[in-house]
């Protein structure tokens, strides 16, 4: 239990204010300063917990406001992303991604690439299910720290989400390339002490002891040159840079995915708490093209000499 008597260097959380960045609805984003180190913190919180702090294109917008100010802000050493409430996140949010994902996949960015052009070190600081979405987003950041209830895991292929680009790849260096295509393909979960072991994250501490952790790494981080982190995070992003960009398999493969019984039944399977049923499509797909190509013999068989 924390000492009240004992003064802390640490400010309070301020929320920020100001051109931008005072209309949020779907993240909470605060700064705190260390007295005696000089640097301080920006906090992007997301801030849906009644519906496990899932991810539409708004969140993405008001997250790179945040993450724009705090790599503009000479006095911020360090940008933690947490998540309100029980859980850290469990991806995008399913109902919107029925059509919103169109957009996100065609004409936007992913929320990985703030990950990737932030100037500043980032921790995740994770509680609970940290999964889909949720999950690349953490290991694309700088250090992961978790509580000892966190649960790692990637859910695409269950619910017709494709993914594609430099943060499916990059796992690889995270945790090795089996485990990599272990967590995307199979969508397995990881508790902490697993996801320790694997390298996914950095540390384990109990759930009481999340912040303060997180504040002590911060801590380590402002009593060093924040000019030489910058280089050195901005040598190590460089890993990601030669894999290809987020959505350019897919649209290749499947340009339209999201119109397709399969890109749909996924999602639709989930809303209504059933299991998907994606060979049975695939079998009516085969029987139909069986039937076309039948068809087309018959109308186009050479006439008998």
């Amino acid at each position: 239990m924390k000492n009240e008597n004992v003064p802390t260097a640490w400010s309070a959380w301020r929320v920020v204010e100001g051109e931008g960045l005072n209309d949020f609805a779907e993240i909470l984003y605060e700064k705190k300063m260390h007295a005696e180190l000089g640097g301080g913190i920006a906090r992007i919180t997301l801030n849906k917990p009644d519906k496990m702090n899932t991810l539409t294109l708004a969140t993405v917008d008001e997250m790179f406001r945040a993450f724009y100010d705090a790599n503009h802000d000479p006095a911020i050493g360090v940008i933690v992303i947490a998540g309100k409430g029980k859980h850290f996140g469990a991806g995008g949010d399913v109902e919107w991604e029925r059509w919103g994902l169109r957009e996100a996949f065609y004409n936007r960015y992913p929320h990985n690439r703030l990950m990737r052009l932030s100037r500043k070190p980032i921790i995740a600081q994770v509680q609970g299910y940290c999964i889909a979405g949720h999950n690349h987003m953490a290991y694309c950041c700088d250090f992961t720290i978790a509580a000892d209830n966190a649960i790692f895991g990637q859910a695409g292929p269950r619910v017709s989400s494709p993914a594609d680009g430099f943060f499916v790849p990059y796992l690889t260096k995270v945790v090795g390339a089996k485990k990599a295509r272990e967590m995307w393909m199979l969508c397995r979960k990881y508790k902490a002490p697993e996801a320790l072991q694997m390298g996914l994250i950095n540390t384990v501490v109990p759930f009481a002891e999340l912040e303060a952790e997180v504040d002590r790494w911060c801590e380590e981080m402002l009593a060093v040159s924040p000019g030489c982190l910058e280089v050195l995070k901005a040598s190590f992003d460089q890993e990601m840079d030669g894999y290809k960009e987020s959505c350019v398999t897919s649209a290749a493969m499947y340009p339209d995915w999201f119109d397709m019984p399969e890109g749909k039944e996924g999602g639709a399977a989930f809303l209504a708490k059933r299991k998907a049923r994606f060979w049975d499509i695939r079998q009516r797909e085969a029987e139909a093209r069986r039937e076309l190509l039948a068809d087309y013999e018959a109308q186009h068989a050479p006439a008998d000499k």
